[in-house]
């Protein structure tokens, strides 16, 4: 593992590593001639600087002035010189107690910016250490980050099989996590400019990027850790006031900005969190999780194929997967990720007006019949904001009353936001064929139902749909943000929105331009969505979403059947729920023995917004409520979080009544 080389009187010194770091060696005397000879090598910045030549540049650099070449001893060493001839300078390290014979385990050397090296080949000269934070990078690491597979050192010996795994240089330890000792780099006099690009920033930027990794990741176990809170709440005020969150003409250094990481994850809600039911989208997934973070490492666009070569293939088969789950044979069809369901309602309703009057692309609305969209009364909220950023305009949608169990009798929706309630597809699509009506299923919150054998059936008629709108990143747990628009027939979308923007798309590409998909979405920048899905999907299988989501649909039954004849609750409607909603009233005990009457009514409706108040403030649990038409405040409970348990909902049953018993 590592060596050191002290550079006297600069406060410096050279990370040595013996190649792959296979054990720790700490020579007495660390002459070049004795670098070189116990099969040390320099850690620099390229391939050429690793080579053992029999003169290298850093050697003679490191030769004391007037002593015979191999002599003993180190020298002093020119800053400017030692990153010209391509040497890593690091902070100066002292090996452990105990550590000097090679092949000997030992601990790696922690390294103090601004503190000497006293020992042998040292002047012995100390400074003060800096008392600031200091960040660790574990060089066994070394040459596995600094250099890509072109540019690795080249071994001697038998060569790997081509194809095979190159081997990668790992710590000696088997302790989990590793304890190996780190080298420092002080943060406090360090800036954004001191990361990648800069000359001589890989070790930097290496550090700063695993500190903010630890970060990430102890956020990411506490989320699943019961005895933390789901939320630090603090109102808007005292946050504006406790921190200073405006921005600066001068840059911070990364101490600080570590720090607005800590601070900025300390307030944020843990939406992973088992006890977490306030939105439909809920939980964490780790490989969902790693395939965000890849996907911003490659930071890049998907509407051509030369940019994005895999991930717009991975797209292409995804959306075919996707579509035979809703039955069009083959997975015929067309389909984009956008961003959100909302987009994905308002791309159909684009794709409809199309299909039926192509001129509106060139003429306008003025040039065609006014238009009508025909809508559940509990669809989403985005079908009146698609029809009016449209031009269709909300006067224009026309909202279907719903029966006792809240589904439409005319419309399409697979899985009401509220309610959870699916409509009737087949005979909606028996309708919308007759009188040749478009027909779009929004499919964002009940579209993960197709994964399932045992629920699928609650969308039966789906696969007769013009467009589909599905969200992995509701019922399927994918991170946010994960939307498609399905569309049966294809073609038409690439129809309806291409503008030949021949900058992007040049029909004299050298490939198949089929795959530039770009000119059929809305947008030009479109981010990379579809990664965290397909990895998810890799990783589990439809047969683990298919268990994930049984499992939500159970702990729904299962809060369905406690409280439908406790004491203090009132269900909003009978009967179980289609879907993992569960909406209800608490009724306090001061209330339960009132008449059903306006006072009633008036004080019922300020029940939940106080105990959801007190959850938060508490920070034990959260879960939403909301008035609908004539009902006062109840509780939507919505289940799609994986961590959750029967335990969570039999403490969120006890939390409720311990908040609210004194209303």
């Amino acid at each position: 593992m590592p060596s050191a080389v002290a550079a006297p009187g600069l406060g410096w010194g050279l990370w040595v590593t013996r190649a792959h770091c296979r054990a720790p060696y700490w020579p007495g005397a660390a002459s070049p001639a004795s670098l070189l000879g116990s099969g040390l090598k320099i850690c620099g910045l390229k391939t050429r600087h690793l080579r053992e030549e029999k003169q290298p540049r850093w050697a003679r650099l490191l030769q004391p002035p007037g002593e015979a070449r191999g002599g003993p001893g180190a020298s002093k060493i020119d800053v400017g010189e030692a990153r010209g001839a391509g040497l890593l300078l690091l902070p100066p390290v002292r090996p452990p107690q105990g550590a000097g014979r090679p092949g000997e385990p030992s601990g790696l050397p922690r390294a103090l910016p601004g503190e000497g090296t006293p020992g042998e080949g040292s002047s012995g000269d100390t400074a003060t250490p800096n008392p600031a934070r200091r960040a660790r990078v574990c060089p066994c690491r070394c040459q596995a980050l600094l250099y890509g597979d072109a540019e690795k050192p080249v071994e001697t010996g038998a060569r790997a099989a081509p194809g095979a795994a190159e081997p990668r240089p790992v710590c000696t330890c088997d302790k989990k996590p590793c304890g190996c000792q780190k080298a420092d780099v002080n943060y406090a006099f360090l800036h954004s400019t001191d990361l990648l690009p800069a000359c001589n920033g890989e070790i930097t930027t290496m550090s700063f990027l695993q500190d903010v990794v630890d970060i990430l990741l102890q956020y990411v176990v506490k989320s699943f850790d019961r005895s933390t809170k789901v939320i630090d709440f603090h109102y808007p005020n005292e946050l504006l006031q406790e921190y200073n969150w405006e921005l600066a003409d001068q840059p911070q250094t990364l101490e600080e900005i570590l720090l607005n990481c800590r601070t900025t994850l300390k307030y944020a809600i843990k939406t992973g969190h088992p006890r977490y039911f306030n939105q439909l989208s809920t939980g964490l997934d780790m490989v969902g999780l790693a395939a965000d973070w890849l996907t911003s490492a490659a930071n890049t666009n998907m509407f051509t194929y030369e940019i994005a070569p895999v991930f717009v293939l991975l797209e292409y088969v995804t959306l075919r997967k996707m579509r035979e789950m809703v039955g069009w044979p083959g997975g015929c069809g067309d389909g984009i990720f956008s961003p959100g369901g909302a987009i994905s309602n308002m791309y159909a309703m684009l794709i409809a007006r199309f299909k039926m009057f192509p001129e509106v692309k060139e003429k306008g609305m003025a040039a065609i019949p006014r238009l009508v969209a025909f809508t559940s009364e509990h669809s989403h909220f985005s079908v009146k904001k698609g029809a009016a950023a449209l031009g269709i305009g909300t006067d224009s949608v026309i909202l279907i009353r719903c029966d006792e169990r809240y589904s439409a009798q005319r419309d399409a929706t697979a899985g009401t936001t509220v309610y959870g309630a699916f409509d009737p597809l087949i005979a909606i699509a028996d309708i919308c064929k007759k009188y040749k009506i478009w027909m779009h299923v929004d499919g964002a919150w009940g579209g993960g139902l197709l994964m399932s054998r045992k629920h699928k059936w609650k969308l039966n008629g789906v696969e007769r749909a013009n467009s589909v709108t599905w969200n992995p990143h509701k019922m399927m747990g994918v991170p946010l943000q994960c939307s498609a628009l399905l569309v049966r027939e294809e073609g038409l979308m690439q129809s309806c929105n291409q503008m030949h923007a021949s900058y992007l798309f040049q029909q004299d590409k050298h490939y198949d331009l089929s795959y530039d998909t770009g000119d059929k979405a809305l947008q030009c920048g479109r981010h990379v969505d579809v990664f965290k899905l397909w990895l998810m999907w890799r990783a589990k299988g439809t047969t683990g979403f298919e268990a994930q989501i049984d499992k939500c649909l159970e702990l729904a039954e299962y809060l369905y059947n406690k409280i439908k004849n406790r004491e203090g609750y009132e269900m909003v409607f009978d009967g179980k729920p289609q879907h993992t909603n569960v909406c209800f009233w608490y009724i306090p005990p001061s209330l339960r023995s009132m008449e059903d009457n306006e006072e009633r009514m008036s004080r019922l409706m300020k029940v939940a917004p106080v105990i959801k108040a007190r959850m938060m403030e508490y920070g034990t649990t959260m879960v939403s409520y909301q008035p609908l038409g004539d009902k006062v405040n109840f509780f939507r409970m919505v289940i799609s979080n994986p961590a959750a348990t029967h335990q969570d909902i039999d403490f969120l049953i006890d939390e409720i009544e311990r908040l609210g018993q004194d209303l």
